[in-house]
Formats: structure tokens, C-alpha cells, sequence
């Protein structure tokens, strides 16, 4: 599984909120409620949010081996 749990802390650290992220950078919501369900986004999503955030692909997510959620 890919978790995006980091990336929420990332956001509070570059003090970038989800209004923000929808109003200035128009990011669909429908994008942030499937990276706070820790579901599938396409790496186009991921880019913008590592432009955004001024960061790596690992700052804002990670694998997690099945059987250890």
C-alpha cells in the first residue's frame, strides 16, 4: 500500500493548507480527499504536489508492505 500520511506534515511544515492548495494552485478537491483515503493518484498529481511543496517523491509518500497497515 502507499501511504501519503507524510505528506500532511509536510504541508503543516511548508504551512501550505488545503484551501490554499485549492484556491492558489487550483488542485481538484477530489484529489486531496483520495491522498487522505490513501488511494491511487497518477504521478502528475504527485509532481504538483512535490512542485508546491519544494520536495522529493519520499517527503509526501511511502510504501507500506502488505500485512503491515
Amino acid at each position: 500500500m502507499i501511504s501519503y500520511d507524510s505528506l500532511r506534515d509536510k504541508m503543516k511544515e511548508k504551512g501550505i493548507s488545503q484551501y490554499a492548495l485549492i484556491r492558489r494552485w487550483q488542485i481538484n478537491p477530489a484529489q486531496i480527499t483520495r491522498l487522505k483515503r490513501n488511494e491511487s493518484v497518477s504521478p502528475h498529481t504527485i509532481e504538483m504536489f512535490c512542485k508546491i511543496l519544494k520536495c522529493e517523491v519520499g517527503d509526501i509518500m511511502r510504501h507500506i508492505p502488505d500485512g503491515k497497515a
